[in-house]
């Protein structure tokens, strides 16, 4: 496999990486888990593995979100750690950070442009989306957060930059379809006839109820469940119904089927809701909703529930049929590396 670039997507849950051939066609997509709040040696290790997977001396070019983990004290320290550990695993070979609007910028300067290299994944797909189509809103549903930006006229007309700035504008959305706490998407919830305060606690997760629903992708689910115990359609329900105080007995895994249908409907409510805000800031009504990350299945159902154009992300990024659903949920990963083509002679 002849590769001439790299591209990453470096998360605090997750290191997504797209290789590219001298032709300028997605050859791979790999993604790792990597718990970066738990310590920097997560990220080392994610890189180290899924680097040497290529030979050495490929360019990279690289975004990222592992600046918001608590392991930094803030984004501007986590900005300058992430890079000086992409720096050190990616040695010998040129490396630029992605920058949103300014572009694509030297490692070694991030400490300049940390403001802009800061959690600048969503704005890299939404570019590349504003080249190829004409207008619409981009809903990227990852495991723990969902994007949704406009774009049109050839440009990101996204009314927030920054992380506060995006949750202002409803463009940031902390719900995902893997690890957002179940606490997180409801306050109460039908069982047993009754409606049922959900317990503050961490005992199941939205990779739980998706599970249940029959909608969540095989390889979505990366982390320990929120027992650490299987993942399986049993367990979940035993999570889930920790919920509302219950134990799972051979006569309620339909009861905890249909808790789950009910708390899928709140977090695709949560959506819509933001969905109505982004839509409601543009000059005409949006009439295509592009789909990506693990979660699209959700802004496929949105989209056919508004009576919207769709189009998965995954029929954009690659032709390769093998590729297309990887691509689709490493969307920034590919977005970056498409970007950047110009920065490495083929």
């Amino acid at each position: 496999m002849s590769i001439a670039r790299l591209a990453w997507d470096i998360g605090g849950a997750h290191v997504k990486l797209a290789a590219f051939g001298r032709d300028g066609r997605l050859k791979a997509v790999r993604i790792a888990a990597c718990p970066v709040w738990k310590g920097a040696e997560h990220l080392h290790e994610a890189l180290r593995t899924l680097r040497a997977e290529f030979p050495p001396g490929i360019p990279s070019a690289a975004t990222m979100t592992a600046e918001l983990a608590d392991l930094w004290p803030d984004r501007h320290a986590g900005v300058v750690g992430t890079a000086a550990i992409l720096i050190e695993e990616l040695a010998g070979a040129p490396l630029a950070l992605f920058a949103g609007p300014e572009g694509f910028v030297p490692a070694e300067e991030a400490a300049a442009h940390a403001a802009t290299i800061a959690s600048a994944n969503w704005y890299a797909t939404a570019a590349v989306l504003a080249h190829l189509l004409p207008e619409g809103i981009l809903l990227d549903i990852g495991s723990t957060t969902a994007d949704l930006i406009p774009f049109g006229s050839g440009r990101v007309a996204a009314r927030g930059f920054s992380d506060a700035e995006r949750l202002a504008s409803n463009e940031l959305i902390y719900s995902g379809a893997v690890r957002t706490p179940v606490m997180a998407l409801a306050t109460e919830a039908p069982f047993g006839g009754r409606w049922v305060p959900m317990m503050a606690e961490l005992y199941a997760t939205s990779a739980d109820i998706h599970r249940l629903t029959g909608d969540l992708p095989e390889a979505a689910d990366l982390h320990p469940s929120a027992d650490g115990g299987p993942k399986t359609a049993e367990a979940s329900a035993r999570r889930l119904l920790r919920m509302v105080g219950e134990d799972l007995t051979p006569s309620n895994l339909g009861a905890a089927r249909a808790l789950a249908r009910h708390l899928a409907e709140a977090q695709l409510h949560r959506l819509s809701r933001a969905l109505d805000c982004v839509a409601s800031g543009m000059e005409s009504e949006p009439g295509l909703l592009v789909g990506a990350g693990v979660g699209r299945f959700l802004a496929a159902r949105l989209a056919e529930r508004r009576a919207m154009a769709y189009l998965d992300l995954a029929d954009v990024l690659t032709d390769d049929a093998a590729l297309s659903s990887d691509a689709a949920d490493c969307a920034p990963a590919v977005a970056v590396g498409l970007l950047a083509a110009a920065l490495t002679p083929a």
